[in-house]
């Protein structure tokens, strides 16, 4: 399995880069999951569903399948920060890819996702896993970048980087 982080500040078009490559690879008959990075709080569950108060409950897993759909929910038993590693062995091993969205502090190699309108700074300077920027402005880029300088607003071209680049991307655990 290949794995590829997508680091970037709120605002840079991270997801928007993701889910395009995402139907880009899928169209191409590559078998793509996505780990994102979620905050804190985040809830996908509603209250008053049935998985939802069978977790309100105390259920320490709660799974709930269709015949499209599988969620599972887990209870961690007191906050914890998981990192990439521990959560990469919960997807299904049959995927090809597997797109990192966030875990900008993940020790993987990664496409620094930056754009000089969002007056952030690059993450390149301090990460030497990152192997690429997607930008809209490598003109303002405010130092030398790495070699792979891709057009955020071209997602067909980061694509191909991504595939022409697969090597760099097998993971080892």
């Amino acid at each position: 399995m290949k794995v590829v982080g997508f680091a970037g500040y709120s605002g840079s078009g991270k997801t928007t880069l993701v889910e395009a490559l995402v139907r880009r690879f899928v169209q191409q008959g590559v078998k793509v999951s996505v780990l994102k990075h979620a905050h804190h709080r985040f809830e996908f569950d509603h209250p008053g569903k049935d998985t939802w108060r069978h977790r309100e409950a105390g259920a320490y897993e709660v799974l709930a399948a269709s015949d499209r759909l599988i969620a599972l929910q887990r209870r961690l038993p007191e906050p914890q920060e998981l990192g990439v590693p521990d959560l990469l062995p919960m997807l299904d091993s049959a995927a090809d890819w597997v797109f990192v969205e966030g875990f900008k502090q993940a020790r993987l190699p990664k496409v620094e996702v930056w754009r000089a309108s969002t007056g952030r700074p690059v993450c390149y300077a301090e990460d030497a896993q990152v192997l690429a920027i997607a930008t809209d402005s490598p003109q303002q880029l405010p130092q030398p970048a790495p070699d792979a300088i891709l057009d955020i607003n071209a997602p067909a071209a980061v694509a191909a980087w991504l595939l022409d680049n697969a090597v760099l991307f097998e993971y080892q655990p």
